[in-house]
């Protein structure tokens, strides 16, 4: 996939797009489809769709150039960009992006990318701000798109922090609730939560990723010309605001963003009286049937998921339901017809030696064989690129374009753009002292305190993490410009089999593993975010020097925010309850990749097989995916979206569906329409349902209950 020129007309070509944090797909991890958040990862075609729908925007600024549209208007220095109210305004909007990301990432592991959401909301919360100061003569410094995408990437930083702090995976996965489910419970491996250490160890793993590729950000966004297709998708939907000719279309996205806000909110309140007792209310409704409902397979009403649906790309919905089908509707009443043969018939079902097994293990083979291919695959890539421009480094043509012609050859609007966007992107810099020296010093203090907070951890595997994790950095960095797919999460993993092996069983290995993991992640992350953020600022004239201070203020802010709301979901929910409404499915499988990675386990028969196949087959499916013509690759499912339901359950991937059928039906009625609204309208859906969790967190520690328990039972 070459990188394409980082110009509006480039942008333009873009058909539709998400994040999907997520890896989300872990995807949560992921994020998704951050994945997602993740993303399943997963992300690819799914910025497809955003860059498709930002670009709409471009088109209305002016018919040669997106920067000529704005000549007129100064551009503010970078301490102007820097205000009082873009901060009031990203803390406010970190929280309600925290709520919403916790809450998906607690369910189901998605992590969704958010950035178009975030700048969709900033822009309203700001814009109705200062019409109000305005009204009263107070505005003394207009709104303008350099503050807006400071706002934006300060809460994209700060909700950052609810996936690569492992409150869904590895943080959690430490806990006794988690542990007392598998097979390794001795103490010395288990840390519960606790609000104090939380934010202590966010705020000592999270800042290091910021300044590990700073002094590459002009060689990743300038030189190598990557894309960076979120990045790219939010810059064009900033632009598009506030560009002379896109204030009335930006009017109707934020009144479509609050109607269905409110419309999402209110119903998410209304099912709140129906939910008295355990699986009650809408979320289990058994709409295609009781038996169906017993494999998870119900609609259960969520507008969340819906908007989820509506962001991430079809192939990723597809992916999901495909999973579902497969695993609730065959393998396992297949597998459980074996009871008494292959596993003993008086287990219990959370027990790993029984159908439980099959489906953790199953699950972490896909998520595994999918990781390694994509690491393989981003370090090929990697070294690829740089052989490619070694024995090119005397040509004079620069990286090919999307059309296949050199970057260089370009028209004069084009090179207005390009020459305006480096200007000031080079402007403001940020001196590589403060990158190295500030890397250097983070990693001193980081390998002297952490060990305080998780004893097991020793400094000289903190100091081994640090040395290697740079060059991780770049490629995950890397390969995001590239796909849009950040595979923090699976180099997560990678630490877990490497440190856990280390340590060994004899010196808490899980909850080495665990620790590094979260190491990983946070500086590889937050790497990747970063870039994104750059390209962002890159297309928006936004200073990097003003960009970065806004990471690190949105980094702080999150070390806070997402501690809290995770305790408030802990506290007030049954967190990590198999059969509840916040399982943490992936709490689990971190910890099991943990003990496997430091001692192994016993698994039911024939498990060890089909984990082998699986494993197999979602790394020839990727290859298979990269080897054939683009037009075939699009229909071929994407392991890691196929694996998510096998441990969590179908019910999700049918609202997921049935939001991406929405926008399906949509995009044939009026496709433009689709492109400029359907953000406004997934936002919607997921902001109000999301930040219902909210008040429902403070009616459950007030012991307010519902009224009412609406459940169905069968005629016997």
């Amino acid at each position: 996939m070459a990188p394409a020129a980082g110009t509006a007309t480039g942008s333009a070509s873009g058909g539709s797009a998400v994040h999907d944090d997520a890896e989300a797909v872990e995807l949560g991890h992921n994020n998704l489809i951050r994945r997602r958040h993740p993303g399943a990862d997963v992300e690819d075609e799914a910025d497809d769709r955003n860059v498709g729908a930002s670009a709409a925007a471009g088109k209305e600024l002016a018919p040669s150039s997106v920067e000529q549209a704005f000549a007129d208007q100064p551009v503010p220095s970078w301490r102007e960009q820097l205000t009082v109210r873009a901060f009031v305004v990203g803390a406010l909007l970190s929280v309600v992006f925290n709520v919403i990301l916790m809450k998906i990432d607690l369910t189901t592991g998605i992590n969704p990318s958010l950035n178009v959401c975030a700048s969709l909301l900033s822009y309203f919360l700001l814009r109705t701000w200062t019409r109000a100061i305005g009204c009263m003569g107070l505005l003394r410094q207009p709104f303008t798109r350099q503050e807006n995408t400071m706002i934006q990437t300060c809460v994209v930083s700060a909700y950052g922090i609810t996936f690569t702090g492992g409150f869904s995976s590895y943080l959690f996965g430490m806990s006794a609730k988690i542990a007392n489910k598998t097979e390794v419970n001795d103490p010395q491996d288990i840390k519960d939560p606790h609000l104090g250490w939380m934010m202590g160890f966010m705020f000592l793993v999270s800042f290091l990723g910021l300044f590990a590729l700073v002094p590459l950000r002009k060689v990743m966004i300038v030189d190598y010309k990557l894309t960076y297709p979120s990045g790219a998708a939010t810059a064009y939907l900033i632009n598009g605001f506030h560009a002379p000719e896109g204030s009335e279309r930006a009017k109707k996205q934020v009144r479509t963003l609050g109607k269905y806000f409110s419309l999402s909110f209110l119903w998410a309140f209304f099912q709140w009286f129906y939910t008295a007792g355990n699986h009650c209310g809408f979320g289990s409704f058994p709409t295609l049937g009781l038996e169906a409902y017993k494999n998870r397979f119900f609609f259960d009403f969520s507008p969340t998921y819906i908007g989820v649906g509506m962001i991430c790309p079809y192939i990723v919905n597809v992916s999901l339901l495909l999973g579902g089908i497969m695993s609730w509707g065959i393998m396992w009443p297949l597998i459980s017809t074996k009871k008494g043969s292959w596993y003993p018939e008086t287990l219990p079902d959370s027990s790993l030696h029984g159908l439980h097994g099959y489906r953790v293990f199953l699950t972490i083979s896909v998520i595994l064989g999918d990781g390694l291919y994509n690491i393989l695959k981003v370090l090929y890539s990697t070294i690829e690129a740089f052989v490619s421009r070694y024995r090119n480094r005397k040509a004079n043509t620069l990286p090919v374009s999307n059309d296949g012609t050199p970057a260089d050859a370009t028209t004069e609007t084009e090179s207005f753009d390009d020459k305006r966007r480096l200007e000031l992107f080079t402007k403001d810099q940020i001196p590589k002292t403060v990158a190295l020296g500030g890397y250097v010093v983070l990693a001193a203090i980081t390998i002297g305190c952490l060990p305080l907070i998780i004893p097991q951890l020793k400094w000289y595997h903190i100091l081994v993490a640090y040395i290697v994790s740079p060059a991780l950095a770049f490629c995950n960095a890397y390969g995001c410009g590239l796909t849009n797919w950040s595979f923090a999460s699976a180099y997560g993993k990678l630490a877990i089999f490497s440190f856990g092996a280390w340590a060994g069983a004899s010196h808490s290995g899980v909850i080495v593993a665990l620790a590094a993991c979260g190491v990983m992640m946070s500086i590889v992350g937050t790497a990747a975010d970063l870039m994104q953020d750059f390209k962002t600022g890159y297309l928006t004239l936004a200073s990097p020097r003003s960009m970065f201070i806004s990471q690190v203020i949105g980094t702080a802010m999150g070390c806070v925010i997402a501690p809290c709301v995770f305790w408030l979901f802990y506290k007030s929910f049954d967190v990590g309850a198999t059969n509840g409404a916040y399982p943490a499915p992936y709490t689990f499988m971190y910890r099991n990749m943990a003990i496997m990675g430091v001692d192994g386990l016993s698994l039911p028969k024939h498990c060890l097989t089909l984990s082998y196949i699986f494993f197999a087959a979602a790394f020839a499916v990727n290859m298979v995916k990269d080897l054939v013509p683009k037009k075939v690759a699009k229909f071929i499912p994407i392991p890691m979206a196929v694996a998510i339901p096998f441990y969590v359950g179908a019910y999700f991937t049918i609202d997921m569906f049935l939001g991406c059928t929405i926008l399906f039906i949509w995009e044939m009625r009026n496709k433009a329409e689709a492109d400029s609204f359907g953000p406004a309208v997934a936002s919607g859906c997921m902001c109000g349902d999301g930040l219902w969790a909210l008040p429902e967190a403070i009616l459950s520690l007030a012991n307010v209950k519902p009224p009412i328990c609406m459940k169905f039972l069968s005629r016997t």
